[in-house]
């Protein structure tokens, strides 16, 4: 069995190809399952926002000895609050009540009451009331940053790259990660705080580079692309996708695992918070960034490109240069298997990189 450096070498040389363009109406079906499955919950279910989001009352009981759920539930009922509420555990030793805001004669009853039930002082239970004009002066700020992040990405891919087709691939490639994000907060019923937005935001700028990296292995495959018969600019492509193969699932391994931890110590020993938000986030987001840079991006740029005049052209140039050299190779199946398995490659420009014996020879000196 191969291990991960041989298959590496092999996707890069083309010996080994991997076909993500010619299978793309399959990834194209899968991505669309997944984004309808995230817009049917998104419909149905909906997102938990959190109370940053749609204004509330928190109160917060610090320094319990054994912190637990039960007693602010039965404060909660008791002081007949809505069934909105939501009771959760934060860190070893505090418990959260989330609620519709309250007044200042409701918020000290509740705090009085929660600090009876816990067994701690007053002064153990803080209250923040987040308004309505707050909340949503926080949504339309994270919307106004998710919007601007695109116009901002769009406009220098297309610069970067000089062409708009790149830049409109890669942020559909961004779409597909946030519905993905959005169905999995959805499903879970997770909160949707601040910490949310920002890990989205890192997300996106995580899945960006991965795709960047691979267009730009595109740009360098398909440099001068139309001096040569051997392969068409799909063949290319693809060979591009297949040689930063390998280092954008090294790059996900070793982003993923310490996310992961994270978020093991943020849902499971310092509870609800912060960290589990964003660690989530990141979580899904960098998984989904990997997947969508490999698998749509460049599939999506490649049909956009294909039916233009010089991309037509160019491979029925390439189509007609093989049947000649197939017609050459006559009854020779020694010469026809090698063109058959013939790997794509870029094609050699002068003044890049043309092998060891292309180097300077070194004068032997005398003894």
């Amino acid at each position: 069995m191969k291990n991960l450096a041989q298959l590496g070498n092999e996707l890069y040389s083309g010996r080994t190809s991997i076909p993500f363009i010619a299978k793309r109406k399959v990834w194209y079906a899968i991505a669309l399952s997944v984004i309808a499955i995230a817009l049917i919950l998104l419909g149905t279910v909906g997102l938990n926002p959190g109370i940053d989001f749609k204004g509330g009352t928190e109160v917060t009981v610090t320094g319990i000895e054994s912190p637990g759920e039960a007693p602010a539930n039965a404060v909660v009922t008791a002081q007949g609050l809505p069934a909105s509420t939501a009771v959760t555990t934060t860190g070893a030793s505090s418990v959260r009540v989330q609620t519709a805001e309250l007044t200042s004669d409701q918020s000290d009853a509740l705090r009085t009451a929660l600090a009876e039930a816990y067994n701690v002082e007053t002064t153990n239970v803080s209250a923040t009331t987040i308004g309505p004009t707050w909340s949503s002066d926080v949504t339309s700020k994270a919307l106004r940053g998710l919007i601007l992040f695109f116009l901002l990405v769009g406009a220098l891919i297309w610069a970067y790259f000089r062409t708009w087709k790149m830049a409109v691939a890669a942020l559909l490639a961004l779409c597909h990660d946030i519905l993905v994000t959005v169905g999995v907060y959805a499903a879970t019923g997770f909160e949707v705080t601040p910490a949310t937005i920002i890990g989205v935001l890192t997300i996106l700028g995580y899945s960006l580079y991965d795709t960047v990296v691979v267009f730009d292995k595109i740009r360098e495959n398909t440099d001068a692309w139309q001096a040569q018969t051997r392969s068409t600019y799909p063949e290319l492509a693809n060979l591009a996708v297949n040689q930063t193969f390998v280092r954008s699932v090294n790059t996900s391994v070793v982003g993923v695992l310490p996310v992961a931890s994270l978020l093991v110590v943020g849902a499971f020993i310092l509870g609800a918070g912060t960290l589990r938000d964003i660690a989530l986030t990141l979580f899904i987001g960098m998984i989904a960034g990997t997947l969508s840079s490999v698998f749509l991006a460049t599939p999506l740029l490649v049909d956009m490109r294909r039916r233009e005049k010089a991309v037509v052209e160019h491979t029925q140039k390439v189509t007609e240069a093989r049947a000649q050299r197939l017609a050459e190779a006559g009854d020779d199946p020694q010469a026809v298997a090698s063109l058959a398995a013939a790997p794509a490659a870029s094609p050699l420009i002068p003044g890049h990189h043309l092998g060891v014996a292309a180097q300077p020879k070194r004068k032997k000196k005398r003894s």
